[in-house]
C-alpha cells in the first residue's frame, strides 16, 4: 500500500502536459482539478478548494463570482422556454399545470448546472492564466518549451537522413 501511495503522489504531482481548453473545460465541468484531472476542485457545493488534494495546484486564485449564475440563467432559459412553448402547443394544459411544473424544472436545472458551470469557469480561468493563475500558466509554458524544442530537434535530425 505505501508503494501505491508513493507512486500516486509522484504521478499526480507531475504537471499534466499541454491541456487544451476543451479538456480543461470538460474536467472543470466534472469538478476535477484542471492540472492533474484527478483531485476534486470543490470542498463544498460551490466552495472551490484552496488547492488540489491530489497535486497541490493552488486554486484559491479563482474569481468566478456571479458569472456561473449568469451562465446558468441563460442556459436554463434556453432549455425551459422552448419546452414551455412545445408543451403549450402540443398539449395545451391548464395554467395550473404550468405553474406546478415549470418552477420546479427551473429550480432543479439551476441547481444541477451551477456546480459544473462554476467548475468549467474556474478551469477556463486556470488555462488562460487569469487573475492569480498567471504564475501557474507561465510555469506550464516554461515546461512546454523544452519539450517542443526537443521534439523539433529530433524531427530535424530524422529529416536530414
Amino acid at each position: 500500500m505505501p508503494a501505491e501511495a508513493a507512486h500516486h503522489e509522484t504521478q499526480s504531482s507531475a504537471p499534466s502536459g499541454a491541456a487544451t481548453v476543451v479538456q480543461v473545460l470538460r474536467n472543470g465541468w466534472r469538478g476535477r482539478c484542471p492540472n492533474c484531472r484527478e483531485g476534486r476542485m470543490f470542498r463544498a457545493f460551490l466552495k472551490v478548494a484552496d488547492q488540489c488534494p491530489a497535486c497541490g495546484e493552488e486554486l484559491h486564485h479563482q474569481r468566478a463570482d456571479d458569472f456561473p449564475a449568469y451562465v446558468v440563467i441563460v442556459m436554463v432559459g434556453h432549455i425551459v422556454v422552448p419546452l414551455v412553448l412545445e408543451v403549450e402547443m402540443i398539449f395545451a394544459p391548464p395554467y395550473w399545470v404550468h405553474m406546478a411544473l415549470w418552477p420546479a424544472v427551473v429550480v432543479v436545472l439551476g441547481l444541477a448546472l451551477l456546480q459544473p458551470v462554476k467548475g468549467a469557469i474556474v478551469g477556463l480561468q486556470w488555462v488562460l492564466g487569469m487573475h492569480g493563475f498567471e504564475a501557474a500558466k507561465l510555469a506550464r509554458e516554461a515546461l512546454a518549451v523544452p519539450v517542443a524544442n526537443a521534439a523539433r530537434t529530433s524531427g530535424d535530425n530524422q529529416g536530414g537522413m
